[in-house]
């Protein structure tokens, strides 16, 4: 699947997603509206999700969900690797919780089961990113090539503050990480501040509907294109109303291209890339 943009046909990934079991699903869903005061698109099912995206071109997703508790890392990890057995459009995130007692055995077991790195969320799980207890862990994901998806930034709480991150890849340089949000989900010129020319991804999710084109196009210039991926925040947002915004940027369709699929594929080792 693609998308037609400026006379091009350009494949998507949508590199920000979050899904759930069914059971589940609904509750989960409405905690996260809950907690960010924002009405939800969908309820966040896979099968939502896969149909969300095919009206809009989209073939592969970056999914993932947050353990809340220590003893929830090993059932999504279990659950979100299960999903893309199932679904094969679907790259999968594992949890991690910086409460966990053996943190290098969950992440193997995530690894077993075939995910391709780790989402954490800062302000649920209230921890500080920069927290000197987590640079073993985040040596551990260097060393391993294993990527790290930080939800970055909120106004009314500290622990994803960009600075943290930066704080971070100064000790830690070689640490693969994606910065959800623009580097910073209400803070955006705070992260351009402090993360511009620093070693790491972002992505446009969460983003979007808040940024006047002439600013969300400065940031992806000061970040740079080869460091975005397209992210829809799957079920907060219309997956097809963000793609609607991205494309409205009116990028170069080469900057364009990397950003809706390009990087995403590089990144992840896809082998179409």
């Amino acid at each position: 699947m693609s998308v037609l943009y400026k006379g091009s046909m350009l494949r998507v990934a949508d590199a920000h997603t979050h899904i759930y079991p069914d059971k589940i699903a609904e509750k989960a869903t409405a905690a996260v509206g809950a907690f960010y005061d924002i009405p939800m698109s969908r309820i966040g099912m896979s099968e939502a999700l896969l149909a969300a995206g095919q009206k809009n071109g989209t073939d592969r997703y970056l999914v993932c969900s947050v353990a809340t508790k220590p003893e929830q890392v090993a059932s999504i990890n279990a659950y979100i690797a299960g999903e893309c057995a199932k679904h094969p459009a679907f790259v999968g995130l594992g949890a991690l919780h910086h409460q966990l007692q053996d943190p290098l055995a969950s992440i193997e077991h995530a690894c077993e089961l075939g995910l391709r790195g780790f989402k954490v969320h800062p302000d649920f799980q209230k921890f500080n990113i920069d927290d000197p207890a987590l640079l073993p862990v985040y040596r551990i994901l260097a060393a391993r090539r294993l990527p790290i998806l930080f939800h970055m930034g909120d106004n009314r709480y500290d622990y994803s503050a960009p600075i943290r991150l930066a704080r971070v890849l100064d000790r830690v340089p070689d640490l693969r990480c994606i910065g959800a949000h623009f580097g910073g989900y209400r803070r955006w010129r705070e992260a351009e501040r402090v993360l511009r020319g620093a070693d790491l991804y972002f992505d446009t999710s969460s983003s979007l509907p808040y940024l006047g084109k002439e600013e969300a196009l400065e940031i992806i210039h000061v970040y740079g294109a080869d460091r975005m991926f397209f992210g829809t925040d799957f079920p907060m947002w219309d997956p097809k109303e963000e793609l609607d915004r991205f494309l409205a940027l009116e990028l170069p369709v080469e900057e364009a291209e990397k950003i809706l699929y390009g990087n995403f594929a590089a990144f992840f080792g896809l082998s179409e890339a």
